[in-house]
């Protein structure tokens, strides 16, 4: 049999099964069948519900109960954090809900050592320790590769799993910097319902519900829902989105589960692209770029017709099949439908009247600068198109077992996957080419949100090229008591790519003809990873691990001539760390060591520039991090992560590298040396609760720039907080975003900066049923 039948017979099996299932769920809700009774149940029926009560509340700890966790899915199976040697951040539900983070991206800002690059095309790439996260894949949803650009909502999700450190042995391909897992809601058995409305500043308004539903003994149902509005979100870009999820789960806790979801969400924001650099005179160097002074965090210098839309469409089925207390097998197949339609404007400083045309080979004076910048001075907007589909097609069987050999305690880890991504990506006609040319109007610094527009709905698109990668990896890992105390941890995968690119160019002034380019590249690869764990008590557990990692050139869906015959970068993750609890447990303290390598990076060959890339590269990054999590005392609790990277340097690369952070002794880009996020809330009364935080990153340049390099500013972001509980079914709440209305650099990149969001003010309403 081939892989394609294969592959087309598990999925058709996997299907009819859950169909199968979901029907004799329909069933049980129509004639709900009493628990098994424990042999030793009496005969009151309230002696015989304790155990269910009691079932449920150790198999599902819920996010929104506290901001410390203890287990994590994460790693592969459901394992305890102190058994995982390797650092894992866990923003919760709670956490979430209290500082109103409605995207991933705020999540993600509010843990340390993330960074965020305004990339091309809107394709804002998230950075951790330095290294690449959204662009090589590396976001997952419930375990699976969730890798398309689109702007992801929190709305269903019960928390967000932040794993640092090279985790290709776990993953897959990607994972240098670490992975980033959302973690949904799921059904469980016990009847809740919320409604939750926020009102705020620019109009914003957002109404979520979550309701969950038993239905049957072992069969439960889980819908929430999120519409969300605004006229700005604080750094000048509109929000309209709203989104659903539906689950039902089934013989939940059983040797068979088996769960069905869908998830929607769309997208039709706005999108601000960004706003350039200036220098201090016209004399001055890039080194003393910055940025633009004065302006109100809001302010957009877009047209109003740009705009950010998106959608994705995701449905899976999943079953578990348990063997017993210590052993089971998880299954999920998942379809993945994504849209994306960017229409932005790139701002840039606009001549003055009067300068000469640029003579080719000549650099021409800044435009603009901190001596001369004024109301009036121009801005200029560019064309920026990003339109896209992709499909997924995802297979995905996980085992974890606990038993017991020669003579030690095991947990074995064992798995594999199966992916197909389809991508195609299209591009806007110019009127020379059987389209339309559309000129954007100018604009200037004294005149933000003026209201200009062109007509975006005219635009004749094309096919630009198609991505189709199919990927194929198993894994296993084994975790080994040998002594009291001590374990040791050892897994290896391995991994298979085959990915076929095709570029479709038209000449510049005609419609036809098509001159098709292809490229194709196939990549085996493995993975590994080796821990030691020390736990010499229940309340400590100490870890050293080492683990590799791979990017292959087609993580971004595409090859050109050169990255289609590059052999993929290789990355190793050295860590030292510890887990700590306090003696009552409420209080989890994590510390790390790091230090990552990216062992070849791509550079450009002198040799055959015009066939290959050279593995030429090497660069580090080096430091020490913190998480601590949970309650100081009975009404203070608290979060902090805090990561501090001294040592971050380019050691080689090729002669022909002139881009600042790819030399060598270059400080890589987006890496501040200091970056974290803290956040404390204390129960004045048993009605009140007030809180605060504080975000902050150090100086930190863009990544790729030619010499010389600028930094952007460091910055300190302040929030508030404080909840009023009338009773157990309404909760007041009040939050006040950026208090200060600090002006910073949120994400960067060579050409350009966008700000992060001004100050907000957010009413919350929640009401349980």
């Amino acid at each position: 049999m081939n892989p394609i039948e294969m592959k087309q017979r598990l999925i058709a099996g996997a299907v009819a099964t859950a169909l199968q299932t979901l029907a004799a769920a329909g069933s049980h809700a129509q004639a709900p069948q009493p628990a098994p009774r424990p042999s030793n149940a009496s005969d009151n029926p309230e002696t015989t519900l304790k155990p269910v009560v009691v079932k449920e509340k150790a198999e599902a700890p819920l996010g929104k109960d506290a901001v410390q966790a203890t287990t994590t899915t994460s790693a592969k199976g459901n394992q305890p954090l102190r058994d995982v040697p390797q650092s894992i951040t866990v923003v919760t539900e709670k956490l979430i809900n209290e500082r109103n983070l409605d995207t991933v991206k705020d999540v993600l800002h509010n843990t340390a050592g993330v960074t965020f690059q305004a990339a091309e095309g809107g394709e804002e790439d998230i950075r951790l320790r330095g290294f690449s996260l959204a662009t090589t894949g590396d976001i997952y949803l419930d375990g699976m590769r969730d890798a398309a650009f689109y702007d992801r909502d929190t709305f269903n999700l019960d928390r967000l799993d932040l794993l640092r450190g090279s985790a290709s042995m776990l993953f897959g391909r990607g994972s240098t910097g670490g992975v980033a897992n959302q973690v949904s809601k799921a059904p469980h058995r016990l009847d809740e319902r919320s409604l939750s409305l926020t009102l705020g500043s620019y109009a914003y308004r957002r109404v979520t519900a979550d309701i969950n539903q038993r239905v049957a003994e072992d069969t439960a149902v889980r819908v929430t829902a999120m519409h969300t509005k605004a006229d700005n979100n604080g750094a000048g870009s509109s929000i309209d989105k709203q989104g659903i999820a539906a689950a039902i789960r089934h013989g939940i806790g059983e040797r068979d589960e088996f769960q069905a979801s869908v998830f929607y969400l769309d997208n039709n924001n706005g999108i601000n692209y960004g706003l350039p650099w200036i220098r201090p005179t016209a004399a001055a160097t890039s080194a003393g770029n910055t940025i633009i002074p004065g302006l109100d965090p809001q302010a957009y210098y877009g047209l109003a017709s740009d705009y950010n839309a998106g959608k994705a469409t995701v449905a899976t089925l999943s079953h578990i099949h348990r063997f017993g207390s210590d052993t089971e097998v998880k299954t999920q197949l998942r379809q993945g439908a994504y849209k994306r339609d960017l229409r932005a404007s790139a701002i840039r400083f606009a001549p003055p009247p009067g300068t000469p045309p640029a003579t080719p080979g000549v650099p021409q004076p800044p435009f603009a600068t901190l001596a001369n910048l004024a109301g009036t001075t121009g801005l200029t907007r560019g064309t920026n198109l990003k339109i896209q589909d992709l499909d997924t097609t995802q297979l995905q069987s996980d085992l974890s077992s606990k038993f017991a050999a020669f003579g030690m305690k095991h947990h074995l880890l064992a798995g594999f996957d199966f992916a197909r991504d389809d991508r195609t990506v299209f591009a806007a006609r110019s009127a020379a080419q059987g389209g339309v040319t559309l000129a954007k109007p100018t604009t200037a610094i004294g005149t933000p949100d003026d209201g200009a527009s062109v007509d975006e709905a005219t635009r004749v698109l094309r096919v630009g090229n198609d991505f189709v990668a199919k990927a194929w990896g198993a894994y296993a890992q084994d975790t080994v008591e040998f002594a009291s105390a001590w374990k040791f941890v050892g897994g290896l995968r391995y991994d298979n790519l085959d990915g076929r690119y095709n570029n479709y160019a038209i000449p510049t002034a005609a419609a036809e003809p098509t001159t098709t380019t292809s490229y194709r590249q196939k990549i085996s690869k493995f993975s590994h990873r080796v821990g030691l764990l020390f736990q010499p008590s229940e309340l400590q557990s100490y870890h050293f691990s080492y683990g590799s990692s791979f990017n292959t050139s087609g993580d971004t869906y595409s090859y050109n001539a050169l990255s289609a015959n590059t052999p993929p970068e290789s990355s190793v993750n050295f860590e030292l760390g510890a887990r700590l609890e306090s003696a009552n447990k409420q209080l989890s303290t994590r510390v790390a060591l790091f230090h990552a390598v990216k062992k070849n990076e791509r550079n450009l060959d002198p040799d055959t520039a015009a066939t290959r890339l050279l593995l030429s590269g090497r660069r580090h990054s080096s430091g020490a991090e913190i998480d601590i999590a949970g309650r100081i005392e009975k009404d203070w609790e608290v979060f902090l992560s805090y990561v501090w990277t001294p040592n971050a340097r380019v050691d080689e690369a090729a002669s022909t590298v002139t881009t600042v952070g790819n030399r060598v002794g270059d400080r890589p880009g987006l890496s501040p040396k200091h970056s974290g996020a803290i956040w404390t809330t204390y129960q004045l009364t048993p009605k009140l609760r007030l809180g605060g935080g504080v975000n902050f990153r150090s100086r930190q340049a863009p990544a790729d720039v030619t010499a010389p390099s600028w930094e952007a500013p460091s910055y300190a972001t302040l929030d508030l907080f404080s909840e009023y509980k009338f009773d157990d079914r309404f909760t007041l709440k009040a939050n006040v975003v950026n208090a200060t209305n600090k002006y910073y650099a949120d994400a960067l990149y060579r050409g350009h900066y966008v700000p992060g969001a001004g100050r907000l003010l957010q009413l919350n309403l929640n009401m349980g049923f």
